[in-house]
């Protein structure tokens, strides 16, 4: 009797432990999304800029910024920035504008993604305010102006991977929220 107590101990333990370790796995991959943008926001990993409240001010160096426009396949928007680069000043607060068109006969909402280019640039890009922390609903043929607000943190200057950067390229990409509205 006492063989066959523990064996189903045993395997009542390692099933325990199955369990347990498949919903510690359902929740590392629940969480690694999330998980991995923060990381990305804390450190600028792959490009991905920083959200702030305040610039802290100019200071006596510039830096070019390009704006790179991109639309998902089948999305029928036309999207453009208004210049295609600004020479700012490091630390001070600016804005840039793009536009965006709805060529399709539907209303069509998306969304931007972003990244900047060089990569170890993007701890030092921050947004105060962007189209991209939201989605945009365009009626057919209606066109949005829609700003972005930023400063390149004079940090930057301080760093050895990224002090020599003279120019930043700020790109978006808009996909469609729900892909079945925008195909065809």
């Amino acid at each position: 009797m006492t063989d066959t107590t523990d064996s189903t101990r045993r395997q009542l333990r390692t099933a325990m432990f199955a369990v347990i370790g498949i919903c510690l796995m359902t929740g590392v991959a629940w969480a690694s999304i999330p998980l991995y943008r923060m990381f990305c926001q804390v450190t600028g990993l792959n490009g991905t800029t920083q959200r702030g409240q305040e610039a802290p001010g100019a200071v006596n160096k510039l830096i070019r910024i390009d704006f790179d426009t991109n639309v998902a396949p089948g999305m029928k928007w036309r999207f453009r920035p208004e210049a295609g680069s600004e020479t700012v000043r490091i630390g001070a607060r600016d804005m840039a504008f793009f536009t965006a068109t709805n060529t399709d006969a539907k209303p069509i909402t998306g969304t931007a993604t972003f990244n900047v280019t060089p990569s170890q640039a993007g701890k030092y890009f921050t947004k105060i305010q962007c189209f991209c922390f939201t989605q945009q609903t365009l009626q057919p043929g209606e066109t949005q102006r829609m700003p972005v607000i930023f400063f390149v943190d004079p940090k930057i200057m301080d760093d050895p991977d990224a002090r020599d950067v003279e120019t930043i390229t700020l790109s978006y990409t808009f996909y469609p929220v729900d892909s079945a509205k925008t195909a065809g």
